[in-house]
């Protein structure tokens, strides 16, 4: 089951594009948290169950988002080292 404070963080995944202001300032006014511990958070709870329950079309962006950040930097890496 998430806590109160897992569902707020989903919920602002879910929107922060829509409010005035940088996410990292966000962050920290909302929720009292570093933009780097916050990212450490959201990362370990993008990858229960209970979040993809919670809310399915949220955590899946993010997972997407994930997937393709990892891929990007493993295929510049490999660009950079000379192999494609």
């Amino acid at each position: 089951m998430l806590s109160e404070s897992e569902r707020a963080i989903l919920a602002f995944e879910g929107t922060w594009w829509t409010h005035q202001g940088e996410k990292d300032a966000l962050v920290l006014e909302r929720f009292g948290l570093p933009p780097d511990r916050y990212a450490k958070l959201l990362a370990e709870l993008i990858d229960r169950p209970e979040a993809l329950e919670a809310d399915p079309l949220v955590v899946r962006r993010l997972l997407r988002l994930r997937d393709r950040n990892r891929r990007a930097r493993h295929d510049g890496g490999a660009r950079s080292q000379g192999r494609a």
